[in-house]
């Protein structure tokens, strides 16, 4: 009879313990979702519309580059073929007129398509607004469902939300002396 009491309060005891354990746990676990934004994009006929508007604009820019390389080549072409008639001066001026047109060309392909060119200003000014409708519908949706942190599985950017009391940049700075 000793025993099953003995045993009777070390199973309360491991249960109300364990009931402890599991209550503390779950109040301290953090809430983790992942989510494709790219598949949320392409799901949206606004995005659609702007990548095939981007990409029909982008088409027409490197249509006109490449003529433009074919009229300079027709130009290399012409030249190789007078060369043998012209005087050094008229060959120097004929060089430096093709070289002037590569560098023409050149700095229209870096304007149409460099980091800062008017494909990237375009890209900015139709599908970043698109992208932000996105990300403050996730903002939404995870203050609502109480999620702390949203990983995006289709790119490398990782994090794409983050419960702001996890941020503890301040903290840090201030074990800095910053």
């Amino acid at each position: 009879m000793k025993y099953t009491k003995i045993s009777m309060m070390l199973k309360s005891l491991l249960f109300t313990a364990l009931f402890a354990f599991a209550t503390i746990s779950t109040t301290y676990a953090q809430r983790i979702a992942v989510v494709d934004i790219n598949a949320v994009l392409e799901a949206m006929p606004d995005y659609n519309q702007a990548q095939a508007d981007l990409d029909k604009v982008a088409s027409k820019w490197r249509q006109d580059i490449a003529q433009e390389y074919d009229k300079i080549k027709g130009m290399y072409n012409a030249y190789q073929a007078e060369q043998v008639l012209m005087s050094d001066d008229m060959r120097a001026q004929k060089e430096d007129e093709i070289m002037k047109a590569e560098k023409r060309v050149r700095d229209m392909q870096k304007d149409k398509f460099g980091p800062e060119g008017a494909l990237f200003q375009r890209r900015q000014d139709l599908v970043q607004p698109i992208q932000d409708k996105v990300y403050n519908a996730l903002d939404k949706f995870a203050t609502q469902k109480g999620f702390d942190f949203i990983f995006d599985k289709s790119s490398s950017t990782g994090l794409i939300f983050a419960n702001p009391k996890y941020d503890k940049t301040e903290e840090v700075k201030r074990d800095l002396g910053m």
